[in-house]
């Protein structure tokens, strides 16, 4: 059924998706957000973070990085696979807020002096097949998914500004906004139709992420 349903230009934007994330070209179409001062930083926006310091939040950005990689992943394959026009144009504008999220997590990194994770295409390939999966169950699961997956995303964030050094006001200010995004994705999925995912398959994402987020965090 799948491959009835896509067209050659749906397969080719799908890996041009694909190349675009993983050789980090993706351009964000919103500025980056920006803290509401560095006064308290003394004006660098770095807050004159400390080695260790640097290193979680390269750590921890690293970590985000990768989930908006796999988010790429997995919006790309449900507009893939979505039944309709509808549905389809909802992943490609949540896709669109999550390019620009991968985008600031980029330049995060870059200014933390930390790398990307070296598992990414692994996590680009492993979240497209999970796409590709809820797509297949339907528009109504997929947003279900959708919402499971930013609800879960959205307490994942709320963690990392717990985590993050407080003098990192950069990464605070992106992930804060990151934060907000994923709430209003869940939210349109749900009032779109999504039908909620079974608890079993809920807590076996959890698991998945947790084993991805420890990984990611060294690797």
């Amino acid at each position: 059924m799948l491959a009835r349903m896509l067209s050659t230009d749906a397969v080719v934007g799908a890996l041009d998706q694909a190349l675009r994330t993983l050789s980090r070209s993706t351009v964000c179409a919103r500025p980056m957000p920006q803290p509401p001062t560095l006064e308290a930083a003394g004006g660098d926006p770095q807050g004159g973070l400390t080695r260790e310091e640097r290193a979680l939040s390269g750590a921890l950005m690293r970590v985000n990085h990768v989930g908006e990689v796999c988010a790429q992943a997995l919006y790309s394959a449900q507009a893939l696979s979505a039944r309709s026009g509808a549905m389809r144009q909802q992943m490609q504008a949540a896709a669109r807020d999550e390019g620009d999220h991968l985008a600031w997590c980029e330049r995060r990194l870059t200014a933390l002096g930390a790398r990307p994770s070296l598992l990414n295409p692994l996590w680009y390939a492993g979240a497209f097949t999970l796409g590709l999966i809820a797509g297949q169950a339907g528009d109504a699961r997929s947003l279900g998914f959708v919402v499971e997956t930013e609800r879960q995303v959205e307490q994942h964030l709320n963690a990392h500004l717990q985590r993050l050094p407080a003098a990192d006001l950069s990464s605070r200010a992106v992930v804060q906004q990151m934060a907000i995004d994923e709430a209003g994705h869940a939210e349109a999925a749900a009032h779109a139709g999504a039908t909620p995912v079974p608890m079993a398959v809920a807590w076996l994402m959890r698991r998945a992420a947790a084993v991805m987020t420890r990984t990611a965090h060294v690797i």
